[in-house]
């Protein structure tokens, strides 16, 4: 499915001109059918993946409880 910059900036909740930018510095594949740029959705699912993944490790990595210091116990 092919979407308009407007859609596809939505799609990825960033702003309309930095879709249009990576746009016209070709690092988003687009196709431009005489009046607009379309792109395909489908070439952001694996980004959007990996974004998921990184935030569910953040999610567990910041709700790991700290482990105790073995040092604060030892009294000499």
């Amino acid at each position: 499915m092919y979407l308009t910059i407007k859609e596809t900036a939505e799609y990825l909740s960033l702003p309309e001109s930095y879709i249009e930018s990576l746009v016209q510095q070709r690092k988003i594949r687009a196709v431009h059918d005489g009046e607009q740029y379309l792109l395909y959705r489908d070439q952001f699912n694996q980004h959007l993946e990996q974004m998921e993944k990184m935030k569910r490790q953040l999610a567990e990595y910041l709700s790991e409880p700290i482990p105790e210091d073995i040092d604060v116990k030892d009294e000499d």
